[in-house]
């Protein structure tokens, strides 16, 4: 539910002509991050002349000004909304658990860093994850004023 997200516009207002739905700009926001597209004007060209945007958007192409106001405005929505899928991706179990198997075999074991988990180290890497979606956020909006 995007309005319980914190998105701005979920329920259009009664005068005026209705603006974009949410839903239309955070797919244009998803596909910009997995193609690596931060600037809302190549959001907007891409949205303009790409095949598989203009499927996802249903054709519509909004200016860049409307793509970059909604990250500004939405800015904490969409962060929700990152949270919300990693959430639903772990209650499908669609990501998965290590197995381990023991057969008696001995062998020279090495615990790196990297493979030593502990509930401060996971907290620690939740929030360099929250620092990541924050770097993101503010380059987008560095591309948006250059542009």
């Amino acid at each position: 539910d995007l309005g319980q997200l914190g998105f701005e516009g979920v329920v259009p207002e009664a005068t005026g002509r209705p603006s974009y739905h949410p839903g239309v700009l955070l797919k244009i926001y998803v596909y910009g991050y997995i193609n690596q597209v931060q600037s809302s004007r190549r959001l907007e060209r891409e949205a303009q002349r790409n095949i598989e945007l203009m499927w996802l958007t249903g054709r519509l192409a909004p200016d860049f000004k409307t793509i970059a106001d909604f990250r500004k405005d939405n800015g904490s929505a969409i962060r929700a909304a990152c949270r919300q899928f990693i959430t639903l991706c772990r209650r499908l179990d669609l990501f998965t658990h290590a197995i381990v198997a023991i057969d008696g075999s001995k062998f020279k074991a090495v615990n790196t860093r990297d493979k030593n988990f502990t509930r401060a180290s996971i907290q620690r890497r939740m929030e360099q994850v929250e620092a990541s979606i924050e770097r993101y956020m503010s380059a987008l909006e560095t591309a948006d004023r250059h542009d």
